[in-house]
């Protein structure tokens, strides 16, 4: 998961932390500022939704109901989804690379063993 305050830091050096929400499947250290909606599960990487949204696309957000909901059909979701090449990691030796074929994904706790 990569961390968001770069992103965040962005966002609020352009005056944009009160206007404009960052939704994540990343995470965030105690810096960040603005609406900042992080470990959106199942990850990118996985297909989870996330992975399917589209610049224009409305996404709300509902903080009190603690709702999060792309505003677009699920057969849309689907077929983007379905259009997406498999993710494939650019990391291919190290911890890292341990990290990957091992933990399993944040929804679960991003435990060791898979």
């Amino acid at each position: 998961m990569r961390e968001m305050l770069t992103p965040t830091s962005l966002l609020d050096g352009m005056g944009l932390d009160k206007d404009v929400a960052l939704v994540t499947d990343g995470r965030f250290s105690g810096g960040t500022k603005g609406a900042a909606i992080g470990h959106v599960a199942p990850e990118a990487a996985s297909r989870g939704p996330i992975a399917a949204v589209k610049n224009g696309d409305i996404i709300s957000i509902n903080i009190p109901g603690s709702k999060l909901e792309m505003k677009v059909s699920d057969t849309e979701i689907k077929k983007r989804l379905s259009k997406l090449p498999e993710f494939r990691s650019k990391i291919k030796t190290g911890y890292l690379r341990r990290y990957i074929d091992n933990v399993g994904s944040a929804s679960a706790g991003a435990v060791f063993p898979k």
